[in-house]
C-alpha cells in the first residue's frame, strides 16, 4: 500500500474521530494531510521505502493561535492512537512537531523550508529558496482544512513567479551549455576522462533541471529527479539520454555516441522554448537562448541580476 493511502486511511479512521471527539473547538481550525520530506509523500515510496521513515500516521498543521497547553494535549492524543495498522508499526513521536507526522505549527512547516512562516516570498527569496524545499512545502495532500489558510499557503507555492522561473532557467541554460556543448569535447580532446564524465554529470543536472523549469515544476531532491523527469510529458523520453549520459564510459567511440546524445537534449530544449517559455527557437545554441530567456523578464530588477543568481 502507498504511504499516503495508509496515512489517509489511518486518519479516517483513528485521527478524524479523535480530534472530532477530544478537540472538538480546533476541528474546523486545524489542517490535516501529509507533506513533507519522504518519499510518500511525492507518491514514489516503495517496498524499499517501508526500511525507514514509514508508517501510519498523518500531520496535524496548527494555526499560531493555539497556545502550547492544547498543543501538547493534541500531540499526547495523537501518540495515543494505534500503533499497529494494517501490518505497519508506528514510529515514536517526540513533543510537539519533533517528527515528520504528528502536531506541527503552519508557520514552523512553512518557515522550515521557505524561511517565510506564512510562505509568502520577495522575488529575490524566491530565488533562494532550494527547488526540493518547495516541493516538500506543496507535495503529498491535504485532508481536511475548513479554514483553508494552509492550503491557500501551498497552492500560492505551488507555482513561482515567472520572472523567477526564467531566471532559473537562464542560468541553468547557460551552465548546461557551458558543461556539456562546451566542456565536455574539449575534455574529450585532452584525453581527460575523469574530466569529462563530471561534465556530462554538470550538463545532466543543469540540462535536467531546464527541463523541470520549462514544465514550470520543481525539480526534487536528486534521488527522485529521473523519476519525476518521467512524469513530465514533454520531456520523459529525455530520461532514457540522461541515464546513458552519466552511467556510461568516456573511450573515443563512447564518447562520439555521448556528444551526439548531448546535441540531441539541446535541440530538444531549445524545440520546447517557444511553446513552453515564449522564446524565439535559437537554432541549438543554448548560450544564446539562455541570455533570451533572461531578456524576456519583465522585472528590470531580476532581469539585471547576474544571469546565475538564481541557480546553485
Amino acid at each position: 500500500m502507498k504511504g499516503l493511502e495508509l496515512s489517509r486511511r489511518y486518519y479516517l479512521e483513528f485521527g478524524a474521530p479523535m480530534i472530532r471527539e477530544r478537540f472538538p473547538e480546533l476541528e474546523s481550525i486545524l489542517a490535516v494531510g501529509l507533506s513533507g520530506p519522504g518519499s510518500e509523500c511525492f507518491g514514489y515510496d516503495d517496498e524499499i521505502s517501508a526500511d525507514h521513515d514509514f508508517e501510519p500516521g498523518f500531520c496535524i498543521f496548527a494555526p499560531d493561535g493555539i497556545d502550547r497547553k492544547t498543543l501538547f494535549s493534541l500531540e499526547r492524543a495523537y501518540a495515543s492512537l494505534p500503533h499497529s495498522y494494517l501490518g505497519f508499526e508506528r514510529q515514536r513521536v517526540a513533543p510537539v512537531g519533533g517528527s515528520r507526522r504528528g502536531v506541527m505549527l503552519q508557520s514552523e512547516f512553512l518557515g522550515k523550508r521557505t524561511g517565510s512562516p506564512t510562505g509568502e516570498l520577495s522575488l529575490r527569496e524566491w530565488m533562494r529558496v532550494p527547488e526540493q524545499f518547495l516541493c516538500e512545502a506543496t507535495n503529498g495532500e491535504i485532508f481536511r482544512d475548513d479554514a483553508g489558510v494552509f492550503t491557500a499557503a501551498r497552492d500560492a507555492l505551488s507555482h513561482m513567479p515567472e520572472p523567477v522561473r526564467l531566471k532559473k532557467l537562464a542560468g541553468n541554460l547557460l551552465l548546461a551549455a557551458q558543461a556539456g556543448p562546451y566542456n565536455y569535447r574539449r575534455c574529450i580532446s585532452r584525453g581527460d576522462e575523469a574530466a569529462a564524465q563530471l561534465s556530462a554529470i554538470e550538463f545532466v543536472r543543469h540540462a535536467m533541471a531546464a527541463c523541470f523549469n520549462l514544465a514550470g515544476r520543481y525539480m526534487p531532491y536528486y534521488k527522485w529527479a529521473f523519476r519525476a523527469l518521467s512524469d513530465i510529458p514533454e520531456f520523459s523520453e529525455l530520461t532514457d539520454a540522461f541515464l546513458y549520459l552519466i552511467t556510461t564510459d568516456n573511450d573515443k567511440k563512447t564518447a562520439a555516441v555521448k556528444t551526439e546524445v548531448t546535441d540531441d537534449i539541446v535541440r530538444a530544449l531549445a524545440d520546447a522554448a517557444p511553446r513552453l517559455a515564449g522564446i524565439g527557437k535559437s537554432s541549438g545554441d543554448l548560450e544564446r537562448l539562455a541570455y533570451a530567456c533572461n531578456d524576456r523578464i519583465a522585472d528590470p530588477d531580476i532581469r539585471g541580476l547576474n544571469i546565475l543568481y538564481a541557480v546553485d
